[in-house]
């Protein structure tokens, strides 16, 4: 059975797990993680769960996040322009953008090159772990708006397809 004092401490840290679920639930994050020296919580959203999360790389952590059409987010900079004939593929979180899964690596796409739905365009990398970041449409790549390891904001445009 537990001593006393650990009975307490787990009890303390039950309550503080409480309360980051609730700021979680309050806000517009579908995942908070929280690192207190050897400890680390991470609490996420069932939407959040939905995608599984897998390794890009041995020491490196990835999320997959559902990729947000340009037109369906509201007014901000990088979004697909009003009766542009090209799909804007924008950022579904703020982060640094990588176009290839590590330094040296071959970039993802090329303008020219066709994308598939689903097909990784590349990885934002935020809060020390990096996001797959799928294509929603299938087609042909028409600009590359967002270069590699450059700040991109949440519903940036990251690349512009030409449906097929």
């Amino acid at each position: 059975m537990p001593e006393p004092s650990e009975r307490g401490q787990a009890g303390e840290l039950l309550a503080l797990i409480d309360r980051f679920e609730a700021l979680l639930e309050r806000s517009d994050l579908i995942e908070l993680e929280v690192e207190a020296g050897p400890t680390m919580l991470r609490l996420a959203k069932p939407a959040a769960l939905s995608t599984a999360s897998h390794p890009v790389q041995p020491a490196l952590a990835a999320a997959q996040t559902p990729p947000i059409r340009g037109s369906a987010a509201g007014s901000g900079e990088g979004l697909e322009e009003p009766g542009s004939r090209f799909h804007a593929v924008v950022a579904p979180l703020t982060g640094i953008f990588y176009t290839s899964p590590s330094p040296g690596a071959a970039p993802y796409l090329k303008e020219g090159a066709h994308v598939s739905v689903g097909q990784v365009i590349g990885l934002i990398e935020a809060m020390k772990l990096f996001n797959e970041i799928k294509s929603d449409i299938s087609g042909t790549v028409r600009r590359l708006a967002a270069e590699s390891g450059a700040l991109v904001k949440q519903k940036q445009t990251l690349i512009e397809v030409e449906p097929s």
